[in-house]
Order: C-alpha cells, then structure tokens, then sequence
C-alpha cells in the first residue's frame, strides 16, 4: 500500500485502529491470515520505522503496485521489513536506487498477475459454500489457511528454479553487453480469425478456447527449451537462444493446434537478432519483425526473416536450396560418409515492404522429408 503526496484517504475515514468502518470482519480476518500479521502502521510510521523518507517509501510501494490509503493505519511489521530490505541494498551499494524500484515493480506486476489468477480461476473454483447459508469468505478462511503455507513454498521453488536458469544463461554470455543486448530468436504465434471468435462465442467458451491455447502453447515453449515471455490472448510471444529449438517449437504448435478440431487456424512469425531484455519482456526491431512477419503468413504457416533462415543454414539444421543438399548428400556418398540430416526445410518467398521496416526478404519454414 502507498500514500499519496497530498495525504488524502480512499473516501472513508478510518476507526481509531485504522480500520475501515465498512469492511467486512472476516475480509480483515483473512488479510491478517494472509499477511501473518495486524495493522500497525500509517504509511508514515512505516516509513520513519524502516528509516527510510517518506518519498523513497512512496516509490516503492507505487512500484509494487499499491493503491493509495492516504494516512490510514494499514500497514504491517512485513512492510515495514520490506521497505528497510529495498532500502539496504541501495545503501550497501548492491543496487541502485533506480534498480530497486525496478525490482520492486517486476516483483509486483508478476505476482499481481499470480495472486487474479489464484483468486480468480483457483480459490473460485474451490470456494462453493457446501451448505445453504454458508457464505464463500466462511468458506476461504479455512481453505486459505490450508493452502497458504503450501503454495508459498511452491511459490519460492519455482522462484528459485527460474532464477537459476535465467542466471545460467546470463553467465554464458560472450561479453557484458551481450547480457543485456543478446541475440536471440523471437517467435509471434497467432490464432487465426480471432476477432470472429470473440463475436460468436459465448464468453465461457471464449475463455475455455483462450485458455487450451496458452496453456498448450506453454508447455510447448517450456518442453522445447524456450521461453515463454507473455500471453495475449489470441498470441503468444517466446524466445529461445537457438534457433533450431525456435523452428521446432514453432512447427509443433502449427501442427498440435492443426489435429485440435476446436482450434482455429495457427499463424507464427519468427526473427533473429539483438534483442534488448527489460523485466522479463523483449524490445527492439528484431521483436518488431517478428510481430509483422506473423502478420503475413499463411494459415497453418510459419514466416522467418532472412537472419533466422542464415542462421539455421549456418548451424546445419537447414540446407540453403535443395540443390545444395543434393549436392552435400553427393559429396558424403563418394566420401563414403553419412549425408547431412537437415531437420527443417526453407523455401525464399517474395520480398515486400513491411511497415516501420522497409523491404524484408520473408522465408517459409517446414520440416524436410528425411527421405529427400
């Protein structure tokens, strides 16, 4: 929770304890199980408690996402110790000021998506009142309680182990600049005719059809060795360091969705090159060209930029024409060797303009007949 600079409320003046008077008892019953603690503190006494001012107190907890509560005692031992850890990795020299607030805003965007998706789909689903007259908060408070030490460990765990490979991959970069700045292949999958869907589908339907897709495309992206980088609804964008595993995933998801009935059709864009990485998210013209090629592929398709298409022929996943890979197969035949096994195929399509980046030379991707 943060305060705003002019010191004014949410609309309601709190009891003496720093209660809302219309609360809900069991709603405040259940936020001191949650945060494991009672309300203690105005923004104010948090800050001064912590030592640190009440401006640098405020741009955390803005990061963190946090609503306003004016001078309300709200606050707890927890964000008193929350705000003193940010503050002494600034003072010890470990980050800087401007990083903790960085820090502070991607740990609060990505649990906030985290906790609606909890309450939403999860504690939703789990809450039905059993009897008549029970009412769903009767019901949350013992089930939260069950779980809440549970999914916190899993939390940490799952934390820990995408720390640790996000660390290994950063630690294998060439140069420093590479860890910010890194090439890396960047894949757009979109669902065909979308926009369609969403006017003939009934919303639960919608949300059912939205949810296989990403839930499918994820496991792809995670089973292949990518990285899932954010879910649009209608597309998903990843990432991978290799392009061979970038094709790959690419190519199954056209032809997982293609034998789900239910599925509209698939369209994926894929490009490679430098790609700025900023609080998990991916920028720069490489993401841009993805985007566009996604954009003009064909149905069931899937659309590289002339760096992806180099890029797999370098590393031998790829031939640069047939006629090179009959000629390759010739070579290893007179030499008594095995020919190359080149596992996708790519064929030069028409070049165009693509709007914002001039005229790119788009290449089709397919997996190659072993017996070609």
């Amino acid at each position: 929770m943060t305060v705003d600079d002019t010191g004014s409320g949410m609309g309601r003046n709190p009891a003496p304890d720093g209660t809302d008077p219309g609360e809900d008892p069991l709603a405040l019953r259940l936020e001191q199980l949650i945060l494991g603690a009672e309300r203690r503190y105005t923004p104010f006494q948090a800050a001064r408690s912590a030592g640190v001012s009440m401006e640098l107190a405020s741009r955390f907890w803005r990061a963190m996402g946090f609503a306003d509560i004016g001078q309300a005692k709200a606050l707890t031992e927890a964000d008193v110790l929350a705000l003193r850890r940010l503050a002494g990795l600034v003072e010890a020299g470990l980050l800087s000021e401007a990083m903790a607030v960085q820090v502070a805003r991607s740990t609060g965007q990505t649990t906030a998506r985290l906790a609606e998706w909890q309450i939403d789909s999860f504690l939703e689903g789990l809450t039905e009142p059993p009897e008549p007259g029970m009412t769903r908060t009767e019901v949350t408070y013992p089930l939260v309680e069950l779980l809440l030490p549970e999914l916190e460990e899993f939390l940490v765990y799952v934390w820990r182990r995408q720390l640790a490979a996000a660390t290994g991959r950063v630690v294998q970069a060439a140069d420093d600049e590479e860890m910010v700045d890194r090439r890396l292949a960047v894949g757009f999958a979109d669902l065909v005719g979308f926009t369609r869907l969403t006017r003939r589908l009934e919303e639960e339907e919608l949300g059912e059809l939205v949810e296989a897709f990403e839930t499918t495309a994820a496991d792809l992206v995670a089973a292949r060795g990518g990285r899932l980088i954010k879910t649009l609804g209608d597309e998903v964008l990843y990432a991978a360091d290799d392009a061979g595993v970038a094709a790959e995933i690419a190519l199954r998801l056209i032809e997982t969705m293609a034998n789900d009935a239910t599925m509209p059709e698939l369209r994926v864009g894929i490009a490679f090159g430098t790609v700025t990485t900023r609080m998990g998210d991916v920028f720069g013209t490489t993401v841009n060209l993805a985007s566009r090629l996604t954009s003009i592929a064909p149905r069931d398709a899937v659309l590289v930029d002339s760096a992806f298409a180099e890029e797999l022929i370098r590393t031998g996943e790829a031939p640069a024409s047939e006629a090179a890979a009959a000629e390759a197969a010739a070579a290893a035949e007179k030499e008594g060797e095995q020919p190359p096994a080149y596992r996708f195929a790519l064929q030069p399509m028409w070049q165009r303009p693509v709007r914002g980046l001039g005229v790119v030379e788009p290449w089709l991707l397919t997996r190659r007949d072993p017996s070609a």
